[in-house]
């Protein structure tokens, strides 16, 4: 008897499933019976007999498409593209206080996050689609966030980079739904912890917040209506339910989820 979201032999596309929100996506659609193939720089291997690994740079424009016709040749088809890859450096846009001139944004920092969040999903989806197109159906799904809705102090090229994810979303959307493809986006907010938050990282952003590393990381609850963080499960279940055909008529939109803390 299959899962009630009917995933069961479903072929579906994660990039970045290697760690954090990616690696909770790729389990989830293993555990409802997805052929899953992670694309990412390196693998974390899955003991499953439905998980495949394929090394991929997101921003080569060349390899996406031979790695996707790849495989859409192996499987002769393509159900599920999710869009996940992406990279955040925390950057000011002006360092006023003048003590961290590496973290003021600069050319080499605009490059590396629209290439992999931006560019990343557009290979992909350009080279999923064409195969979408063809066989009359398909679902693309972005990973946007709600700083992509809300903007972020400190994080101005995320957040814009994830708003354009968001408006090529609805674009697409237009473009693809006459094809019988749907695509949709989805904004978590803050979320328990994935691995992926380094010391440098978290000194950038405590940087550029004028704040302690310490007080950065304190109680994030106190912000969030449902009074937690969410759960990496609840991300990865949302894109299970948006990839399956109980969500065949939901195309165009971002779907909010972050305990009530972003207006979406």
């Amino acid at each position: 008897m299959g899962s009630w979201l009917g995933l069961e032999e479903k072929v579906a596309i994660v990039t970045g499933g290697s760690s954090g929100i990616g690696r909770a996506i790729v389990t989830a659609l293993l555990d409802n019976g997805s052929i899953v193939y992670n694309l990412d720089l390196k693998d974390e291997p899955f003991d499953h007999d439905n998980y495949l690994f394929m090394e991929l740079d997101v921003t080569d424009a060349a390899a996406v498409k031979q790695t996707v016709d790849t495989v859409a040749k192996r499987e002769s088809k393509i159900d599920v593209l999710v869009n996940n890859a992406g990279i955040n450096l925390p950057r000011l846009l002006v360092d006023v206080k003048g003590e961290k001139p590496e973290y003021e944004m600069d050319e080499k920092d605009l490059d590396v996050m629209f290439n992999v969040n931006l560019k990343g999903p557009v290979w992909l989806s350009q080279a999923v689609a064409k195969h979408f197109i063809s066989q009359k159906s398909g679902i693309i799904v972005n990973v946007s966030s709600e700083a992509g809705q809300e903007g972020s102090e400190g994080q101005s090229i995320y957040s814009a980079t994830k708003a354009a994810l968001i408006g090529f979303t609805r674009s697409w959307a237009k473009e693809l739904g006459k094809h019988n493809v749907n695509v949709v986006a989805i904004a978590p907010g803050i979320l328990e912890e994935t691995g992926l938050r380094t010391p440098q990282y978290e000194e950038a952003l405590a940087y550029s917040r004028n704040t302690t590393v310490d007080r950065l990381n304190g109680d994030y609850s106190k912000s969030i209506p449902l009074g937690r963080v969410g759960k990496l499960t609840e991300i990865a279940d949302l894109v299970c339910y948006l990839s399956s055909d109980k969500a065949s008529y939901i195309t165009g939109t971002t779907v909010n989820i972050s305990g009530g803390k972003s207006r979406g």
